[in-house]
């Protein structure tokens, strides 16, 4: 077998084994909408795989009517927002000062960054924190402990550390300040790798929901994640008192947890395509230092 044909068929053999891998992730996905989308009698008799059955919009009117859940949707896009932008500055503000091999204890720094990846306080210590700087049931309980993810820092010092010194060089002779070389050289050229990170923030943000759990008892303040859960919560004491003979309710628990696990995923993946260019570029710039 010659070269041509050898690599005629690894690509096929690529092709049907990542078309398998792509079919296997998204029958999940295709079965929560035909839940979403069907009608409560083919639901109840198992009939829904991947397509839905007997067509219905009945649990997502229920979800869309829901006051609490818009409101919800609405403080998880602030909170999403607000929590990207002040991750990406911590974090730009703490990656260029460590690329600089003149700062004192940089190597002492890096090796406590490195160390939390791997070593923390636990849940108690941490709640037990955030609690004594009077921070539970406010916003900032779920943007301050996670201002800064670790591996993120150390792609983004990576990333600027293959930026030729030159350019910074030219910026110094020119009388630019280190503030002035960040803003004006460092960050227009790192636009790849900083789309790549705020979608990894945001994306992290959109769907955390432990320390929400924690820190909120305020409905005020319910990201779209704990409205979710709450839903479900519900949505298991519905079944039960179904199946103890109570009247049944308009709209299964089972579309309605589908349709409200559609209205939280649709966001984040409509942000996604405007993002995916920087995606691959970004990674494979940061993953190697020039």
């Amino acid at each position: 077998m010659n070269a041509k044909a050898a690599s005629r068929t690894f690509d096929i053999i690529n092709t049907v084994i990542l078309t398998l891998v792509l079919f296997v992730c998204l029958v999940p996905f295709l079965h929560i909408i035909s839940i979403s989308l069907s009608s409560n009698a083919p639901i109840l008799k198992g009939l829904v795989t991947i397509f839905p059955v007997e067509i219905s919009f009945e649990a997502y009117t229920r979800v869309l009517m829901d006051p609490m859940m818009i409101k919800s949707l609405g403080y998880s896009i602030y909170l999403t927002v607000l929590f990207t932008v002040v991750c990406m500055v911590m974090t730009i503000a703490a990656a260029y000062p460590l690329t600089k091999t003149e700062l004192k204890g940089r190597k002492i720094i890096m090796y406590m960054i490195v160390f939390t990846m791997f070593f923390s306080g636990g849940i108690i210590p941490e709640y037990i924190l955030v609690k004594q700087l009077h921070l539970v049931n406010t916003t900032w309980s779920l943007i301050l402990p996670l201002m800064i993810n670790p591996f993120y820092l150390i792609i983004l010092i990576t990333f600027f550390n293959s930026i030729p010194k030159s350019l910074e060089e030219s910026a110094e002779l020119d009388g630019s300040s280190h503030f002035g070389t960040l803003v004006r050289i460092i960050l227009p050229l790192s636009m790849p790798i900083i789309a790549t990170l705020s979608l990894f923030y945001a994306v992290n943000r959109w769907n955390g929901f432990m320390d929400t759990l924690f820190y909120i008892t305020d409905p005020d303040l319910y990201p779209l994640q704990l409205k979710l859960y709450q839903l479900i919560v519900n949505s298991q004491i519905s079944d039960q008192l179904q199946m103890e003979g109570s009247q049944i309710v308009q709209v299964l628990p089972e579309s309605l947890k589908a349709a409200s696990i559609m209205f939280a995923t649709v966001p984040i993946l409509i942000v996604y395509p405007w993002l995916q260019k920087y995606f691959v570029s970004g990674i494979m710039l940061g993953s190697v230092k020039g």
